[in-house]
């Protein structure tokens, strides 16, 4: 095993990936890609519909939140993935960019060649969309992306419902030109073949052979080795052993907004007053650390249908509307399927029929949270606490959104599979909402960017005081964009390692 490298990346997933195939593409550079997880390319993982046997297993770090008291004083579980290709590999595959309107935010908050203008340019290289706009959507890219490819989730019904409704459609491209206001078809990461396309398949499985290039597996970090405010490698654990690899030039840690954070906290860097209480000595005080954790929350919103019953692997087609003028883009995703979606149909009671499902998401959360240590083991899960609903707005647009829902269902497009609402049904809905919502497992912002007191990295990814260490994944976002994650992830780690190479 090699003594030292170049760079050490942490964690193979959307980001990681990316970052070691642009890197090692230099045949002179030794380039190493620690991941806790095994490569896995069984059925459930390659197969788009075995997702859901993949939460909760040993692909996934299934960790716990904190007893959330704005839900009721439940506990939920956030399912990040402990696979080659991270959550990549495990998750529900909907390709997001977010808004533009997020990214100029992220200029405007201090991440300074963070705007839309700046990314776009990212998001158009990484992907192989056929038939979009060719300003703003790319061809040849590594991540095949298609528009919802099951007849089974396609809805025309719910899509003429929200032309019906004023908004546009039926068939946006809400990773187009403009995101805001569209019906559309949701876009998924799958290979024209059918098949998932993960940062595994895409990025690394294609640079194996590279010899100035390893992925070790099994790799889980324990700490960060820092030495007169610089980083100069990485221990890990591996086969029950205690390694250390040596690195010339960078760290890079990219192992997701609720693992990165534990990292750094482990290395000694954040606020001391916490490090202090856990035993473990600070090399840097960074208070910023493991805080701004920011989650999307989703809400089911149940109708019974006239339809025959079916279950769905996924929800095909979506609406991205702003409730409220103030918010930086849509603050609310709808997604709809006109069954019961498998990931859901657990933890629904049993309506006895035929049913279908709204799926209002929260994508502009005000509530904000934190992440620290349990203590200074570290196979211990961290501390999650995302005091989901804390603020009064997130639960405003999560009942402006179950009227929207209601809207929707009373047009004309919509009667002939409209067998009425079975919930929230009538009466104050906030009970509903604390009870039924649950996170979309899409945690960001612990070590974002930017120049205020809790900002843990600047605009080049670079962990304010302490040399030679990046981070770059969904922690580093200053706000959560509008939708699902994945994309930004992929942009963060095309992004992320042009700097790096322009900085070598």
């Amino acid at each position: 095993m090699k003594s030292h490298c170049h760079y050490i990346i942490i964690g193979a997933g959307a980001s990681g990936s990316v970052i070691a195939n642009r890197l090692s593409a230099d045949p002179s550079v030794q380039v190493v890609l620690l991941e806790a997880g095994e490569w896995d390319q069984t059925a459930n993982v390659v197969e788009p519909g075995g997702f859901v046997k993949l939460w909760g297993s040993q692909l996934d770090w299934s960790l716990p939140t904190t007893p959330q008291p704005a839900m009721a004083g439940r506990e939920l579980t956030i399912n990040q993935g402990k696979v080659v290709g991270g959550s990549t590999s495990i998750n529900a595959m909907m390709y997001v960019r977010g808004n533009p309107a997020n990214f100029d935010q992220w200029q405007a908050l201090g991440a300074d060649g963070w705007s839309y203008k700046d990314v776009l340019p990212y998001f158009k290289k990484l992907e192989d969309y056929q038939g979009g706009d060719p300003n703003f959507r790319g061809t040849g890219g590594e991540i095949s992306v298609r528009d919802c490819p099951d007849d089974v989730m396609r809805s025309e019904e719910f899509l003429q419902a929200a032309v019906e409704l004023g908004y546009d459609g039926p068939h946006w491209d809400y990773n187009g030109e403009r995101q805001e206001n569209g019906a559309a078809l949701l876009q998924f990461h799958i290979t024209p073949e059918g098949q998932r396309a993960s940062s595994a398949t895409a990025f690394l499985q294609p640079i194996l052979d590279r010899p100035n290039f390893s992925l070790i597996t099994g790799a889980e970090v324990t700490r960060i080795l820092i030495m007169d405010k610089k980083a100069i490698g990485v221990e890990y654990q591996l086969n029950g052993k205690i390694e250390q690899l040596l690195v010339e030039k960078e760290v890079i840690v990219s192992a997701g907004a609720l693992s990165s954070p534990k990292i750094l906290l482990l290395s000694g860097i954040g606020e001391a007053e916490h490090l202090q209480s856990v035993g473990i000595p600070v090399q840097h005080e960074l208070p910023g650390v493991g805080k701004n954790l920011q989650d999307h929350v989703q809400l089911p919103v149940i109708f019974r249908t006239n339809d025959g019953p079916m279950t769905t692997l996924l929800t095909g087609n979506a609406l991205f509307v702003r409730t409220n003028e103030n918010s930086v883009g849509p603050d609310l995703q709808l997604n709809f399927t006109p069954s019961i979606p498998a990931p859901l149909a657990p933890v629904l009671p049993d309506f006895g029929g035929n049913v279908c499902i709204f799926l209002p998401i929260l994508v502009q959360p005000k509530s904000v949270g934190d992440v620290k240590l349990r203590s200074d083991d570290p196979h211990d899960k961290p501390l999650i606490n995302p005091n989901y609903l804390e603020h009064p707005d997130d639960m405003e647009v999560l009942r402006k959104a179950i009227q929207l829902v209601r809207n929707l269902s009373n047009t004309q497009a919509f009667a002939p599979i409209n067998g009425g609402e079975l919930a929230p049904g009538p009466g104050d809905p906030d009970g509903f909402i604390r009870t039924q919502s649950s996170t979309l497992w899409h945690p960001a912002g612990t070590c974002k960017i930017g120049t205020d007191d809790l900002a843990v990295v600047d605009s080049r990814l670079r962990v304010h005081g302490i040399s030679s260490l990046r981070v770059a994944d969904a922690s580093v976002m200053p706000n959560v964009t509008s939708g699902n994650t994945v994309a930004v992830c992929f942009m963060i780690g095309e992004k992320a390692a042009d700097m790096i190479l322009a900085d070598a």
